[in-house]
């Protein structure tokens, strides 16, 4: 059995994991950390695991959780995991970063965007992105993972067909996403309250989102430019509780003549084989109730002729297969276990 710490439990990444991680038939939990419910069981802190999960949340007691782990989850905000994945690496541990931390090739791009002084730059260029269908044989090899973001997961997904295809103009993609509440955390903030929420659409980030550099980073390296994309990406706070839609624009170049059907085998091509994404039909569009509580993301695309452009929508669900449930599927790489294992649930609907 795979020992598994979660380091962070206690967010809703973190309870995620202990939810899935929990009927994984190859794993057992260790410790599940925290700071701010140390002692304090952690079915009380979600009822919803009464007589499920009997672990007590414990202190974040490094070299003590690492030595007894098979693999360590850092559910924890930026800037706190690499003393993690140091100990990681010293023990010959796996770890599996949700934070974005080790997501980044370049240090100066995460000082930048996340205005933290990175501790381990010698150990991004030993990280590995970790969107298995992107990246799959790199992560079996690999002993820290950038887990990526829910944004960039959807964004990526939604692209990743048509980049260095020579069909679109790179230097003119635009992304329009949406993201339930639940991306912003289980903390207590102003933007968050039902209150503001409720009846409300907002945009945020506009033009300075932390995701956006994460995107750029990974649609360059699909594309082999020599020129770093340059996107725009637009996120908006939705009334839901978790999902995310991201909406992506990329102009046809002059000289491509394709047609949607075209198009569309190309993305069928893509992910042929692919348990968790699913390319719809024509004229079948992905919403986010269909991933919801899943680790499955659903594709939609098409061209408009009349502005010579494609139109592609993805749907995931934020706190699965863009957090816990791909960190899972990146662990299963890791392990050499079936990819799907302990994933194969639908999602819920209604």
């Amino acid at each position: 059995m795979i020992k598994a710490a979660i380091i962070g439990a206690t967010g809703y990444t973190g309870a995620e994991l202990v939810r899935l991680l929990r009927c994984h038939p190859e794993v057992t939990l260790t410790d599940l950390t925290t700071q701010s419910y140390v002692g304090q069981s952690f079915a009380d802190v979600y009822p919803h695991f009464q007589d499920q999960v009997t672990q007590v949340c414990c202190a974040q007691d490094l070299s003590a959780i690492a030595g007894e782990a098979d693999v360590l989850f850092l559910a924890l905000p930026h800037g706190l995991s690499v003393p993690w994945v140091v100990e990681a690496r010293r023990l010959g541990k796996k770890v599996i970063d949700l934070g974005a931390d080790f997501r980044f090739r370049q240090v100066q791009t995460y000082e930048q965007w996340y205005h933290v002084t990175h501790e381990a730059p010698e150990l991004l260029s030993e990280a590995v992105y970790g969107l298995p269908e992107l990246h799959r044989a790199s992560i079996r090899q690999a002993s820290i993972i950038g887990n990526p973001g829910c944004y960039p997961t959807a964004s990526m997904l939604a692209m990743a067909p048509l980049l260095g295809q020579g069909l679109i103009d790179e230097g003119r993609i635009i992304i329009d996403a949406k993201s339930g509440v639940s991306g912003a955390g289980r903390k207590a903030v102003l933007g968050s309250l039902y209150a503001e929420v409720n009846e409300n659409v907002k945009p945020y980030g506009v033009a300075t989102h932390r995701h956006t550099p994460e995107i750029e980073q990974e649609a360059s390296r699909l594309a082999g430019s020599d020129q770093a994309i340059k996107l725009s990406f637009t996120p908006h706070l939705m009334p839901m509780t978790r999902g995310i839609l991201a909406t992506v624009y990329m102009d046809l170049r002059p000289e491509a003549d394709v047609t949607a059907a075209q198009v569309r085998e190309r993305y069928q091509a893509f992910y042929a084989g692919e348990t968790f994404v699913h390319v719809m039909d024509e004229g079948v569009w992905p919403q986010t109730k269909w991933s919801y509580g899943s680790n499955h993301a659903f594709i939609g695309v098409t061209v408009d002729r009349r502005t010579r452009r494609v139109i592609v929508a993805s749907a995931i669900d934020n706190l699965i297969k863009g957090a816990s449930g791909q960190a899972i599927q990146n662990m299963n790489l890791l392990f050499d276990l079936p990819e799907t294992i302990g994933l194969t649930m639908s999602g819920i609907y209604p």
